[in-house]
């Protein structure tokens, strides 16, 4: 639909008025998107909606924006949506039209990836698993059953929004739409039912009329008019399939998520630069980061398995909406000098030459010129001559930009941006003070709690379902809860030839924790190490003469979401066994064909233990408060913290389990489950192509300890945090706490500014650690000053104009700080280190 002006002529109490809405017009060509007959050079970052809430999306929308993005991309969760066939939810943080007006009224563009399969490390890749269980069915291939139902939802989508006239013909934000995800990775396993069925989503998409691209991403065979688009940590090599399709990249790994037992992944803001100038430096117009603000999976939305419950990727925004420094800011310049030179970058003409090992791209359109140096050698930086015998250096894996192909303004590899050292700061708000180390003032929290109820039900075998074998767990459940009961009863005795002194329960399972009972005794739990989902039970067992009860609780954390058929992974319990070995003889009695029977989930799950106001939880105990004990609900109340800095409660000392405020659930806790003691880094080094293995920290400490509790969950007084303790712990050393800038640090090089901050809300610049001019080392907390520096004192000049201020700019030059005794060949920079109230 071409460039026009949409208006309707309507009368309202007798008033006439004209109600005028300005279509955008979207295509695209070989170069870039175009808007409204125009290239673009687009930069989008993904923010998922349903991993943040509506009272944050405003503020991290607009931060995006400031930080030089001019376009939002966001899958759609199906699972989220559809949770039981045709029963919706778009409430709340699922509130996609709420999500994408915001977007819109921030003033810029949105890409709305509908999938609906989305991976995104989100429970069974977005799929609802009630979808799993229609008779016939076989997803993401040529399937009738599938097809029907995949239709249904898109449509339900398109159509939602173009109720709001949120697509760009209408005048909204959604300038770009996507029809299944990363198919291509596993399409060949699927044969020609793959092939058949990624060409009916071609056209089932553009039957939809939208009015906008549609988009495949790591499809190489994408059809026409679909756009095919690259994902990856680097994409400057990638070529569409088609020479009328832009160079397009969907997915930047700004970081990495994150498992249970293991360390953080990082990504350092050097190397994702170095990625984005080199894609742009070959022709690439539009470019995404995944994730731009990752979030948190809340409720049970994480997928995996094993995957926590933070999803923080490293972003340039992280968890809890904070800029990430240096990455945000770093990015941000470069951000804003592509843009600057958007119409050169769409239009001109490109060349590309090699000179002294670099790659030197110039485009020019009208009279100007731009120009790109990159370097791609690990170690050695280069030193060229270019444009009237300028001479420049480019560092080891890194791109220079030259906006006038004279000037070099940005290096990715040059960070001037200030690192900021996120601290987690007490609760100073609660009654009944206690003191804490530093004058601090926190209290400690009164708990009360209830027993999971599984003595006279469960450990007996009272389950309201019954079959005669092992059920797989999302079959039996439709995973409307972690857990599923297996029980059978097993009529034993000394003659049996299983008997022995040394008997073995044996279970073998795939449903990623396992906790074993025999006649109501706990005998032991286990679950899957290094990201393993398949894993054997073994445990020495004492059997009674006559009838014995096994009952088994099998528990998911997150289901697989990636994948050829992943869909098809088993959850659960495949085969029971008790094992006896007199030492002469291994005898085997399965135990798989018994009569099993089974219950969906917890007791207090069914009550709503977890809601305070729930006329069905059970009673709370104040009396006895058990400690390490498995299987109970914890309550405590709690005043939030003062000011807007973000909220988390920190969970040490519980083990596993489940944790809520004010009934909203904040996901899945696993503290005692420790990061492996290898892998991690003592340094980073940018340079080198980057992997999820290469930068890691918090080895030999919990994977998470700490779990966001947005603002918007809270009260301003009165506050209630449930915990369902599954695997035993302390809840003593719980509390609340608020993430902010504890210190910073910057540079900047001779003649450029440095601009240091705490983060605003109120906060100002409490000290100076540290200042020096000159050629400074060391790293940030641990500076030293180098082998010259400034005439001047540089500490006493920082002070003045910084201390007490929320932020402040200072020029780094001689004419600031004095005469250098550096010698011409040193390369003079400021160096400051702050500490923040």
């Amino acid at each position: 639909m071409g460039l026009g002006i949409y208006c309707s002529l309507g009368l309202v109490i007798a008033f006439l008025f004209y109600s005028c809405v300005s279509a955008i017009n979207v295509t695209h060509d070989g170069r870039a998107i175009m808007i409204d007959g125009k290239r673009r050079v687009l930069i989008s970052g993904s923010i998922h909606y349903p991993r943040s809430t509506p009272e944050m999306w405003p503020d991290l929308i607009q931060k995006a924006k400031d930080g030089g993005l001019d376009t939002i991309e966001t899958y759609v969760f199906w699972n989220a949506h559809e949770p039981n066939p045709r029963q919706y939810d778009f409430t709340g943080n699922l509130d996609l039209v709420r999500f994408v007006k915001t977007v819109q009224n921030a003033g810029l563009y949105l890409v709305l990836r509908i999938g609906p399969y989305v991976c995104a490390e989100w429970n069974y890749g977005g799929f609802p698993v009630w979808l799993h269980n229609i008779p016939g069915i076989e997803m993401r291939t040529d399937n009738d059953i599938y097809k029907k139902e995949m239709e249904i939802f898109t449509k339900l989508i398109v159509d939602k929004l173009s109720a709001e006239k949120l697509f760009a013909p209408q005048g909204g934000p959604v300038i770009i739409a996507q029809i299944e995800n990363e198919y291509g990775n596993i399409m060949k396993d699927y044969g020609e039912a793959g092939k058949a069925y990624i060409k009916w989503c071609a056209t089932m998409a553009e039957s939809l009329n939208v009015g906008v691209p549609w988009i495949m991403c790591q499809q190489d065979d994408a059809p026409q008019p679909m756009i095919n688009t690259c994902n990856g940590w680097y994409c400057h090599d990638f070529q569409p399939n088609n020479p009328n399709s832009p160079k397009m990249w969907t997915e930047n790994w700004t970081g990495w998520f994150k498992g249970w037992g293991a360390g953080d992944p990082h990504r350092t803001a050097e190397d994702v630069a170095y990625s984005v100038a080199r894609f742009y430096q070959t022709g690439g117009t539009f470019q995404n980061y995944y994730m731009y603000h990752g979030g948190t999976n809340f409720g049970r939305t994480t997928g995996g398995p094993y995957i926590v419950t933070s999803y923080d990727y490293d972003a340039p925004l992280d968890e809890y909406g904070n800029p990430n420094q240096p990455k945000y800011g770093h990015l941000k310049q470069l951000h804003l000098l592509l843009k600057s030179m958007e119409e050169v970058l769409t239009y001109g003409e490109p060349s590309t030459q090699q000179i002294s090992n670099l790659n030197v791209t110039k485009y020019t359109y009208n009279g100007k010129s731009s120009c790109f140096f990159s370097n791609a050698n690990e170690t050695d930086d280069a030193t060229i001559t270019y444009n009237n015998n300028t001479q420049y250096t480019i560092p080891a894996w890194s791109v220079s930009i030259l906006p006038d192909c004279q000037k070099e303004v940005y290096n990715t590899a040059k960070v001037t941006t200030q690192t900021s050292i996120m601290v987690k700061k007490p609760n100073t708000a609660e009654q009944n003070p206690k003191k804490l180390r530093g004058g601090k003032q926190a209290s400690a929290l009164s708990w009360v709690w209830a027993p999971e109820y599984v003595e006279d039900t469960t450990l007996r075998g009272n389950g309201p379902l019954t079959y005669d074998s092992l059920i797989e767990q999302k079959a039996g459940s439709n995973d409307t809860s972690d857990y599923f009961w297996y029980m059978t009863s097993v009529d034993i005795n000394k003659d049996d030839p299983v008997w022995t002194n040394n008997m073995t329960l044996q279970v073998n399972t795939s449903g990623h924790v396992l906790h074993a009972f025999v006649n109501g005794v706990y005998v032991g739990s286990d679950w899957g190490k290094n990201g393993t989902y398949n894993f054997i039970f073994d445990k020495n067992v004492n059997l009674n003469p006559g009838k014995n009860q096994i009952t088994l609780l099998s528990a998911t954390v997150g289901l697989k979401n990636y994948g050829y058929q992943f869909d098809l992974t088993p959850t659960g319990v495949s085969s029971v066994q008790l094992i006896g070995n007199n030492g002469n003889e291994v005898v085997v009695k399965d135990l798989s064909k018994n009569k099993w029977a089974n219950k969906i989930g917890l007791h207090g799950e069914q009550k709503q233990q977890y809601n305070a106001h729930s006329h069905h939880a059970g009673v709370w105990l104040n009396h006895n408060l058990p400690s390490n004990k498995m299987m109970v609900w914890y309550k405590t109340t709690f005043t939030p913290p003062l000011g807007k800095d973000a909220v988390v409660v920190d969970l040490q000392g519980m083990g596993k389990g489940h944790a809520w405020v004010n009934g909203k659930s904040i996901g899945r806790y696993w503290p005692s489950y420790l990061a492996t003691e290898s892998n991690c880094s003592a340094t980073c080094d940018y340079r080198g192509p980057y992997s999820d293995k290469k930068c890691v920290t918090n080895c030999g400490v919990p994977s998470q300890r700490w779990y966001h509790v947005p603002r918007s969950f809270l009260q301003k007084d009165k506050n209630i945090l449930i915990l369902f303790e599954e695997t035993g712990g302390s809840p003593s050393q719980v509390n609340f706490q608020t993430v902010t800038i504890g210190s910073a640090c910057g540079q900047a090089h001779d003649g450029n500014n440095l601009e240091l901050s705490c983060g605003g809300n109120g906060r100002t610049i409490s000290s100076v650690k540290f200042a020096s001019f000159g050629d400074v080392k060391g790293t940030c907390g641990s500076f030293l000053k180098g082998t010259c520096e400034s005439s001047l004192d540089s500490l006493p000049t920082i002070q003045k104009e910084c201390v007490g201020k929320e932020s402040c700019v200072i020029e780094a030059s001689e004419n600031k700080f004095g005469e250098s005794k550096c010698g011409k060949d040193v390369s003079k920079k400021l160096v400051v280190e702050i500490a923040c109230y």
